[in-house]
């Protein structure tokens, strides 16, 4: 079980790092995956956008290859029973804890100005997606892991307190190393939030990706025989590994040990491998996002798999809590 919120536009971190394994994970597991809109209101409380940025993860997700005939797909409000898990989570859940948690000291530096209770229990809500598929694996990235250990705390609270219903709930990605696409200007991992010329995003033109590519930072290039990389030269070459072919790779790395490089090419070279990669998946999410219905029809079958799984849950925790009278 995954989710994602719909919060702004994927881009290839994104990609590498989370829904390639998802991709995946459908072939071999009983997945479910969420556009995470009630997660998306502790920091983005305007609604007007939100209907166009789900529609749009929607159409990313399945354009990068998932398939809503063989993973629950699905919008995190039309599954009712979260809300009430996430009720009952709330009350074993201690604000202490909550207030240590590092994503939510990060957000209150953000914005001191919406300090909001779903802030503070966004572990919480997390957990009650996790738990009420009774997922095993989750596929996080690093900075979600304190979230998933909350998870497995509630669990067990609430198994100790009132009986065995959940499953303890680990990172999972198939024992590989979690890709991190570097970002294009030498700063860190590619992101949604920081600067947006450093990110390509899977719906950028052709125009703005070479663009984007040619200002990726680099030097003069090494004086030395076989000397090691700068942090930023080593982030080009890590970009070019995810799109380019081995030959290609091969040259570039000749030409960097052999103090030859010409960066100007190795970039012009990146940009059109990189179009290559982005623009069908560009194209798909495209024709996906002028189809509505056929969107809507994903997010009635996506919810109605979760919904099976949730009801099965949510009636064992009521009386599992007593609720049976």
């Amino acid at each position: 079980m995954s989710g994602i919120r719909p919060t702004g536009y994927l881009h290839l971190g994104n990609y590498f790092g989370a829904i390639k394994n998802y991709v995946k994970m459908q072939e071999d597991y009983d997945c479910f995956f969420m556009v995470a809109d009630l997660h998306s209101l502790t920091t983005h409380p305007d609604t007007k956008e939100l209907k166009a940025n789900v529609h749009r993860v929607l159409a990313e997700n399945i354009a990068c290859g998932l398939d809503p005939d063989k993973v629950a797909l699905y919008c995190q409000s039309h599954v009712y029973e979260t809300s009430e898990l996430y009720l009952y989570l709330n009350m074993l859940a201690y604000t202490g804890e909550l207030e240590k948690t590092v994503t939510f000291k990060d957000k209150v530096r953000q914005s001191p100005e919406n300090v909001n209770a779903g802030l503070l229990t966004y572990p919480v809500l997390m957990a009650a997606d996790i738990l009420l598929h009774k997922a095993k694996y989750v596929p996080v990235g690093k900075d979600q892991e304190q979230h998933l250990e909350f998870a497995r705390t509630y669990a067990n609270r609430f198994n100790h307190r009132y009986g065995e219903v959940f499953p303890e709930p680990y990172a999972f990605n198939f024992n590989q190393q979690l890709v991190k696409v570097p970002s294009l200007d030498g700063a860190g991992k590619m992101s949604k939030s920081e600067n947006q010329m450093a990110a390509l995003f899977l719906a950028d033109e052709d125009e703005v990706i070479r663009k984007k590519v040619m200002k990726a930072k680099t030097d003069q290039g090494p004086t030395a025989m076989d000397s090691p990389k700068p942090d930023y030269i080593e982030n080009v070459f890590g970009l070019m590994k995810l799109v380019s072919g081995d030959d290609v790779i091969t040259k570039f790395e000749s030409d960097y040990n052999n103090c030859t490089i010409r960066y100007g090419d190795m970039k012009k070279q990146l940009a059109e491998d990189m179009v290559n990669f982005i623009s069908p998946i560009r194209q798909k999410i495209n024709a996906i996002l002028n189809d509505e219905k056929y969107l809507h029809e994903v997010m009635e079958k996506g919810a109605a798999k979760a919904t099976v799984s949730a009801k099965t849950t949510i009636l064992e925790v009521r009386e599992a809590m007593g609720f049976n009278y």
